[in-house]
């Protein structure tokens, strides 16, 4: 297995530290792993730093073939299976927008500087969770400290991805918490937080261009 890191973000230690033992576990793991090994770091990928104006911060990739494609909460369009997850953020982004959504993978996201961070960036088939004490999480504490250097919006869906907050350095960011957007947790305060339009007011306040939250 080659896990290439993200040239933009390749200075952190965690790829000279970290990355070699993940690999030689990933390589010893005997069941499927998700997402596909060119995607497992796609969202680092697709937003440098410097690009990077909003972090929303999940959890671990989906466990059922074809549905992890390396952004956080992401599916690839035309999977045809369950939403769960990204269907309750689809009807959070109505409600607090009034805009439907259908597009199921958020690339569009990614493009416009949204980091769709996993606290883990692997999974094995089957097992939610199943990597997250792989040391992945180094990676999620090097990446907030190193986005803590400027203003920027950071999303953070569910306890597990909360625990990582105290690695934001400086006052001046934007730090939105709920309950997690997954089927179990979605009632105890996900649907209702409007984190879409209160991103998209902070960036405006800023004289930043808002997210287009729904491709035309």
């Amino acid at each position: 297995m080659a896990l290439t890191p993200p040239k933009a973000w390749a200075h952190l230690p965690f790829f000279t530290e970290t990355l070699p033992g993940i690999v030689t576990r990933l390589e010893a793991e005997t069941r499927p792993v998700y997402p596909p090994e060119q995607q497992v770091f796609q969202a680092l990928e697709m937003c440098p730093p410097d690009d990077t104006k909003v972090v929303i911060l999940g959890q671990d990739p989906y466990h059922t073939s074809g549905k992890a494609d390396g952004l956080a909460f992401s599916i690839p369009d035309g999977f045809g299976g369950r939403l769960d997850s990204l269907g309750n953020i689809f009807k959070e982004l109505e409600d607090d927008l009034g805009v439907g959504r259908t597009q199921t993978g958020l690339s569009d996201w990614a493009a416009q500087g949204v980091l769709l961070l996993n606290t883990a960036l692997t999974v094995p088939e089957g097992t939610a969770k199943g990597h997250a004490k792989l040391g992945w999480d180094r990676l999620t504490k090097e990446v907030l400290t190193a986005l803590s250097d400027r203003p920027r919006a950071f999303v953070l869906w569910g306890g597990p991805a909360q625990k990582f907050a105290r690695h934001i350095q400086g006052s001046d960011h934007l730090i939105l918490t709920s309950a997690h957007p997954s089927p179990l947790s979605v009632y105890r305060g996900f649907f209702g937080s409007r984190p879409f339009s209160k991103v998209n007011d902070w960036l405006k306040a800023r004289g930043e261009t808002e997210i287009d939250w729904t491709p035309q």
